[in-house]
């Protein structure tokens, strides 16, 4: 053997306690970056009557004859802080917009919406802004106007409002999964099936070929419209899975219930017997996650609640122990058929037909108002891979539908039975030999198993109250639209 002259001592682990010690140091000391301090942390621990140093960008000015006030924000806080100059000259060349750094003693403030301001004795004004151009001013804005400028429109109260909602609900996601022994998978972007079977994919092309989605991959490939099917591949590994990614489809719908590219959170969990156990799950998802919410976001909710009143009542009845309402389909038929003399439904309630919009709605906000799970809808309405109850005409799935966005997640036990499930993919007109590894994983250790996925998009749109996903997502991607 010719000796490489370098000593390689064996891997050694550290004892758990030691490793805690350490990793509990090493995050101690992570914790202290050289970067400008947020409002948040100045606000939450700054002592009355320290220096502080603070920079973020101009909301407002009002200069009086001898004492002048700005609001500023950097996006960590729903308002932001006020600063009071004592000497109105310190507030030449502030306008809203515009971003500074500014220098003073933090103080008592005697306003009710703000526990702390800052006494300037110090303002910079690092990038200027024309005040006759910027299109944000002190003003309610409409929606769609902030849509318009969607460049600018995170520095608007309700965009900046919705943005920490959506990563505090994000957290509270990974929390309820990872706190559940859930392990997150990255399922791809880039796919060879559309999973639902509908032809709503985003085909992939590549410039300068004659046959583009074939020549690069061999195949034809699309944008994921759901991480279902790869999730079920890491379900018969993991027991338990989850993902939380981007997905894509090309429906043409022109409502505010619809995007072109929007986020998934979904999960599939092996041995699982009954429908009433995902139920559960997912009942405890959104409950877990909007505690969460409540716990760190509580200013954000409360924000949107104000503009809402049936907010308030609707958060409550989520984080209560009391379990969703459960009605199967059927049972929604009967209601919608009785209903419809007074409602007048556009789409006539049937046995067989999917529930519309309309017929959601009036579930979730007139009827049961509050969350209520639809289960076991007809089998000729839903994809191929559910399974079939023992009735032969229905499907062990379920929707839970709840106020504002009606329909907020979907999942189903999976079809475990290779035969059927190759029958199915047959039944269904899937590409031949397209799904081959998705049945073969009913060849070798299958399990009962069953899933679910929710729009991210639509969860934030139901503690919010906004009436479009469009102003819920950052940059809003739909038929007809793809600015920046």
């Amino acid at each position: 053997m010719v000796s490489t002259g370098v000593f390689r001592a064996p891997l050694r682990f550290c004892r758990p306690s030691a490793c805690a010690r350490w990793l509990g140091g090493v995050a101690k000391d992570n914790a202290q970056l050289d970067l400008a301090p947020t409002l948040h942390s100045t606000i939450k621990t700054g002592t009355l009557g320290s220096e502080v140093t603070i920079s973020g960008w101009v909301r407002s000015v009002r200069v009086q004859k001898r004492i002048a006030f700005a609001e500023v924000s950097d996006g960590s806080t729903l308002r932001g802080i006020q600063i009071i100059m004592d000497d109105p000259h310190m507030a030449a060349g502030l306008s809203t917009g515009c971003s500074v750094e500014i220098k003073g003693r933090l103080a008592e403030s005697p306003g009710r919406e703000q526990s702390k301001e800052i006494q300037a004795t110090g303002v910079s004004i690092v990038g200027s802004a024309d005040p006759e151009t910027y299109p944000l001013q002190k003003k309610r804005h409409s929606m769609e106007f902030l849509r318009e400028i969607g460049h600018l429109r995170p520095r608007s109260q309700t965009i900046s409002a919705v943005s920490r909602l959506r990563d505090h609900a994000e957290r509270g996601l990974h929390k309820f999964f990872h706190d559940n022994e859930f392990v997150r998978i990255h399922t791809p972007t880039i796919t060879a099936n559309d999973c639902e079977g509908g032809g709503e994919a985003f085909q992939l092309a590549t410039p300068g070929t004659k046959n583009p989605a074939s020549d690069f991959f061999g195949k034809s490939v699309n944008l994921t419209v759901s991480g279902q099917l790869h999730l079920e591949v890491y379900s018969n590994a993991f027991k338990r899975v989850y993902n939380f990614n981007p997905a894509f489809r090309a429906e043409p719908s022109q409502t505010g219930r619809h995007l072109s590219e929007f986020w998934m959170v979904e999960a599939e969990c092996a041995f699982l017997h009954k429908l009433e156990q995902l139920l559960s799950v997912e009942e405890q998802m959104i409950r877990s996650t909007t505690q969460h919410l409540l716990d760190n976001a509580g200013d954000e909710l409360g924000f949107f609640a104000q503009k809402t009143e049936s907010l308030t009542k609707l958060v409550q009845q989520i984080v209560s122990n009391t379990p969703f309402t459960r009605i199967t389909y059927t049972e929604a038929i009967e209601i919608l058929q009785r209903a419809d003399a007074s409602q007048k439904f556009v789409f006539k309630p049937q046995w067989g037909q999917g529930l519309q919009s309309e017929h959601e709605r009036y579930l979730a906000t007139d009827y049961f108002d509050g969350p209520v799970f639809v289960t076991n809808y007809p089998a000729e309405i839903k994809p191929f891979y559910m399974l079939p109850n023992p009735d032969g005409k229905t499907v062990a799935c379920m929707d839970l539908l709840v106020p504002g966005p009606c329909e907020l997640l979907g999942g189903s036990l999976r079809e475990h039975d290779l035969e059927r499930i190759e029958n199915k993919i047959e039944a269904f007109g899937m590409e031949e030999g397209s799904l081959d590894w998705y049945a073969s994983l009913r060849r070798y250790g299958t399990t009962p198993h069953g899933g679910f996925g929710m729009g991210f998009e639509r969860y934030i749109q139901m503690v919010t109250g906004l009436e479009s996903v469009r102003d819920i997502i950052p940059f809003p991607r739909h038929s007809g639209r793809c600015q920046y």
